[in-house]
């Protein structure tokens, strides 16, 4: 009885000494691929602020060149744009793209607004499952296909309707930009609306709220963060859109006085006169600071969602 008891005992120290060799090699195979890892996304990191830090200086340089040329109260406040009398003045582009943006979200915004609100709240299954994967791929659409069905479709019924037959300008460009913003706007709107929890909505009919008035005081309030974050992505958007916008603004260097009023915006001016110029010239520096402009508004509006989402994610 002996020896069966110790060639057990042998077996199943000789056993365990394998499991134990075994777990040794998985742990040190594990802790070298969580070594990788950190080291890859340490310099994915270090390589993505390398590559925006680049972009910064370069444009930035080139565009602080322009002040000691002209004086920036010139640049920031003439509406006189004449680069062949050495005139660059872009107080009218600038007020164009904030007249273009807002129109834009003037229009965008309750119609995605409501869109959500259909989505998350109101619609049965089936609308919801049609409507949120168009919506999807109104996203994925690129801008020049909006821009080609502006000036094929839009530019000729707005024509018609001036009874000028004018049609270019911050009312084609609104109208196509409402529409490549209104798909992100109500999406984000449409997940901000869902993620409000059951209970408030249980609470509010508990104490005998109709379906709009749990909408309008509980649920809306509710995603405010979420859908103000939408609101600025989508403006981030309308600011920096470039292709669209050429194909129906009219691309002429003055301010828009109406809605119809062939015009230009900051990113509008910048690709059709950027071909154009030497590079050591105060017209290219005057088109750098352009593009340093709307690159500082965009970090501004994503440093603004940032601080949403964080707050939202403390009120939580």
């Amino acid at each position: 009885m002996g020896a069966p008891v110790q060639n057990l005992a042998s077996r199943a120290q000789k056993s365990s000494l394998a499991e134990g060799g075994i777990s040794a090699k998985r742990h040190n195979r594990h802790l070298f691929s969580n070594t990788m890892f950190r080291y890859y996304f340490l310099f994915s990191i270090l390589a993505l602020c390398l590559v925006l830090g680049l972009v910064i200086v370069f444009i930035g340089k080139t565009a602080l060149l322009l002040f000691n040329n002209i004086s920036p109260l010139d640049f920031f406040f003439s509406f006189n744009w004449s680069p062949e009398e050495e005139a660059f003045g872009a107080a009218a582009f600038i007020v164009n793209t904030l007249s273009l943006t807002a129109l834009t979200l003037l229009i965008a915004v309750p119609v995605s607004v409501g869109m959500a609100v259909l989505c998350a709240e109101i619609a049965p299954a089936w609308i919801k499952s049609f409507i949120r994967p168009v919506l999807d791929l109104l996203v994925g659409i690129p801008s020049i296909v909006y821009g080609y069905l502006g000036l094929t479709v839009l530019l000729p019924f707005l024509r018609r309707v001036s009874g000028e037959g004018l049609g270019d300008g911050l009312l084609a460009a609104a109208l196509v930009l409402a529409l490549m913003v209104l798909p992100t706007i109500c999406r984000i709107s449409d997940d901000a609306i869902v993620a409000v929890p059951r209970k408030y909505r249980d609470a509010a009919y508990a104490l005998g709220s109709t379906r709009l008035q749990v909408i309008m005081r509980v649920v809306l309030p509710a995603a405010s963060r979420g859908i103000i974050s939408a609101v600025i992505l989508g403006m981030t958007r309308a600011v920096g859109e470039t292709m669209a916008v050429v194909m129906v603004i009219g691309n002429t260097p003055q301010l828009a006085k109406t809605l119809f009023t062939p015009s230009s915006v900051l990113t509008s001016n910048i690709v059709m006169q950027i071909s154009n110029v030497e590079f050591d010239s105060t017209w290219n520096y005057a088109l750098h600071m352009m593009a340093f402009l709307l690159l500082l508004i965009s970090f501004v509006l994503i440093l603004i969602i940032r601080i949403l989402g964080r707050n939202r994610r403390d009120a939580a």
